[in-house]
């Protein structure tokens, strides 16, 4: 399944994704307008005009950024989509030159298979925190923090 960068016509979509995992427990909610907000940071995988699952990178600082809103149709999971989203941004952060990756996430087993190791929050920059301010769960996050630590890319790897 291919992966591409988010439109502005898949946001409904991307959002009843989110939202009905949100429901379910399983992921923080977003609302419509930040998906819009941030449509840059998005990734999607599409079965014919269906977004089946998204994923979002979003950039905190000059060396350090989220994955974010990862949700997969549930018709599609086991298929090897998710982790494909997930290398999508890992592949986006090297070519911007983050060294750092990091995730919030209810499921550490599957970011832990892609190679991110648990790290303990309080080891997650201030920076990071700011946004947690907005959450609905904070101060009392029950999000596994995880991370992975990004090989600058290599002149060879660029060309390609």
């Amino acid at each position: 399944m291919k992966v591409e960068k988010a439109k502005m016509a898949d946001v409904p979509q991307m959002h009843k994704l989110i939202n009905k995992f949100a429901a379910q427990g399983e992921m923080l909610p977003r609302a419509l307008s930040e998906i819009y907000e941030n449509i840059r940071d998005y990734f999607v995988a599409r079965s014919g005009d269906k977004v089946v699952a998204c994923v979002a990178l979003h950039v905190s600082w000059s060396d350090l950024a989220e994955i974010k809103s990862l949700a997969v149709a549930r018709r599609q999971q086991k298929k090897g989509i998710g982790a494909k989203l997930v290398e999508t941004c890992i592949n986006e952060a090297r070519q911007l030159g983050i060294s750092t990756v990091f995730c919030l996430t209810y499921n550490p087993q599957f970011f832990e298979k892609c190679g991110f190791e648990s790290i303990d929050r309080s080891a997650l920059p201030r920076k990071v925190w700011g946004e947690c301010y907005t959450c609905p769960k904070f101060p009392d996050c029950d999000e596994v923090p995880l991370v992975m630590h990004l090989a600058p890319a290599s002149p060879l790897s660029e060309k390609k």
